[in-house]
């Protein structure tokens, strides 16, 4: 339920969420016995929910659709080098972007409001775009929550100084608000990170 004062249409909104949760309900590939980004579209309306509970609806839209059906466009589909990697992601922004627009005008949405979830999913204003900022924000807690820990068992090959690069890069990425609520006890951290975690922001 969005609870900000703007002026919107609650079946509309849940009319996208639908239509975004079907796109991802489509995802062959599993994460606690459900398509893997249903599960991470869900996740990231919850964590919005706890750490913006008054969020934008653009910011609500964004952050369902934000790896909208990612599991389309795989990381061998570009080159498999460092390049190649970030013409993906790249690649994945415009790509989710365009398909959560796509879902948003078929339940309704006007040009004005398609627009403004596209910037904030594309990535576009990041630090002075405040719904692109609280995208960034939500991925980022729920990297920390749900998928850094097997990201490190993932990356067996990483030493200490790898790890507190990639927390460093995560950190800054956050807002100071986003970073209060980590340290504040409201999200779980991955336990077996914690002092990779503190040496990194200390």
């Amino acid at each position: 339920m969005i609870e900000n004062q703007e002026r919107f249409d609650q079946a509309r909104f849940n009319q996208a969420v639908a239509l975004f949760d079907a796109a991802n309900a489509e995802d062959p590939n599993q994460d606690e016995g459900q398509p893997k980004e249903l599960l991470y579209g869900q996740r990231m309306s919850e964590m919005i929910g706890r750490f913006a509970p008054n969020a934008s609806e653009a910011a609500q839209l964004a952050v369902r659709a934000q790896h909208i059906r990612r599991w389309t466009v795989p990381r061998n589909s570009y080159p498999m080098d460092k390049d190649g990697y970030h013409a993906w992601r790249t690649g994945l922004y415009t790509f989710h972007a365009n398909t959560a627009g796509e879902l948003m005008r078929e339940a309704g949405y006007d040009d004005a409001m398609i627009e403004r979830v596209k910037k904030a999913i594309g990535k576009r204003g990041i630090k002075v775009n405040p719904d692109t900022q609280l995208l960034e924000d939500i991925a980022n807690l729920v990297f920390i929550e749900h998928y850094m820990l097997a990201f490190a068992a993932s990356k067996p090959e990483y030493d200490e100084a790898k790890w507190l690069e990639i927390i460093r890069r995560t950190w800054g990425k956050m807002s100071k608000t986003a970073q209060a609520f980590a340290l504040s006890g409201a999200i779980k951290l991955p336990e077996p990170l914690v002092p990779l975690i503190t040496k990194a922001i200390s």
